[in-house]
């Protein structure tokens, strides 16, 4: 028994690291599109012109709210509160499922309201586009890890899968959160 959750800690701390990696290189691709946007900027002297929607202001306020629950979520699975981490799991699913329509509605506005389109005239607009497009294609990643955290909690995995799991789904999700506030913070600043 003791061997099998020893070659279960150097397994889960291996996929720990490739998890790191990959937000590493997400957070590398963010920081290329915003410094992207600035030099297109600074070339054609073309700004955003543009005022966000209302929609991604009320989609930040439910990823906030879903970090929050996803804490208490964590915190319930390390007191073996099966029952309350599996309702702050949904919470989360739920928050994070209400992002990705906020995000899709402030997209419709934009083209549909606001007459500004993915490709557009202004590419710096297009960037709005781009960013939170892969921004929305991460949080459908990190909904997957909510659906394999709160499965692991339903069927009561071994405690150390079960720890492990809300683990990694707690750091991509926190990050996912930590990204969207640069992003929109970034285009409130050059709106």
């Amino acid at each position: 028994m003791a061997a099998i959750q020893q070659e279960d800690k150097v397994n889960l701390g291996a996929k720990k690291f490739v998890m790191w990696i990959f937000i590493f290189t997400s957070f590398m691709l963010f920081a290329a599109l915003t410094s992207g946007f600035i030099v297109y900027i600074g070339g054609n002297g073309k700004g955003l012109n543009l005022t966000l929607p209302d929609a991604f202001r009320y989609s930040t306020g439910a990823l906030l709210l879903s970090s929050l629950t996803l804490f208490l979520a964590s915190r319930a699975a390390k007191r073996l509160d099966y029952g309350k981490q599996q309702i702050m799991l949904w919470a989360t699913m739920g928050l994070g499922i209400g992002f990705l329509i906020l995000q899709v509605y402030g997209w419709y506005y934009m083209a549909y309201k606001m007459h500004v389109y993915l490709v557009d005239p202004n590419a710096t607009r297009s960037f709005v586009y781009v960013m939170t497009l892969l921004h929305v294609l991460h949080i459908i990643g990190g909904i997957a890890w909510l659906i394999s955290a709160l499965s692991g909690s339903i069927k009561r995995i071994p405690q150390v899968r079960n720890l492990y799991r809300m683990e990694m789904t707690s750091i991509f999700w926190h990050f996912l959160d930590i990204i969207w506030i640069y992003l929109y913070v970034f285009l409130l600043l050059n709106q």
